[in-house]
């Protein structure tokens, strides 16, 4: 860790809890849609996704377009429940580097996500530890559907920094996606890329 780090900001899906996207692919195929990686990409361009990770769109509104790839009527829990296939678990030893961290470093957490995987990985975390540690591990925690900005945008990483009153050059962001960490670097952040094949826990030894 650099000397002058004075402030984290963590990824979740990817870097804190575990996920497999091509569960929900393989969960999307069980309910009919042959190839999810082409509505995706179809979705994608049409800012399903994008709508639904900054709160522009309800989930009810957005189950009801992956609804139009779908050949058959679903429920909304079947939906749900392939769309959130993908979230995995929060694993034990990461959450004790994020108290040890938290001694040292002010933390944050900053996650592109949307409304129906809240719900779904804040019990996952509700499960593992009995309460939400988000609410007193991190300082503050920020969701983009709630939020409304999503990384890689400046304005995303501006907006945390001067909420908090964060100096970039003093500030670590952590995060799966090399989009995002190179957005982070362009707005004077420190980054770190962390691969497939590491962990969080290795690469913040402390």
């Amino acid at each position: 860790m650099q000397k002058n780090i004075k402030n984290i900001i963590f990824d979740l899906g990817g870097v804190l809890l575990n996920i497999n996207y091509l569960l929900t692919e393989q969960a999307f195929l069980e309910l009919g849609i042959k190839d999810f990686r082409l509505v995706y990409s179809k979705a994608k361009q049409s800012s399903l996704f994008d709508h639904f990770e900054t709160g522009k769109i309800s989930a009810h509104l957005f189950r009801n377009e992956l609804r139009k790839y779908l050949p058959k009527e679903v429920s909304d829990k079947e939906i749900d429940t392939a769309w959130n296939a993908m979230l995995l678990d929060f694993p034990s030893e990461r959450v004790k580097l994020l108290r040890q961290l938290k001694n040292k470093y002010r933390i944050f957490l900053l996650s592109n996500t949307n409304e129906i995987h809240v719900n779904a990985f804040e019990q996952i975390v509700i499960r593992s530890f009995g309460s939400n540690i988000f609410e007193y591990i991190f300082e503050k925690h920020y969701y983009s559907n709630i939020i409304g900005l999503r990384k890689p945008n400046a304005d995303c990483f501006e907006y945390v920094l001067q909420q908090n009153q964060l100096n970039p050059i003093e500030t670590l962001f952590i995060d799966d996606s090399e989009q995002h960490v190179a957005g982070a670097i362009q707005c004077g952040l420190n980054a770190i890329y962390l691969k497939e094949n590491e962990t969080v826990n290795e690469i913040l030894k402390i």
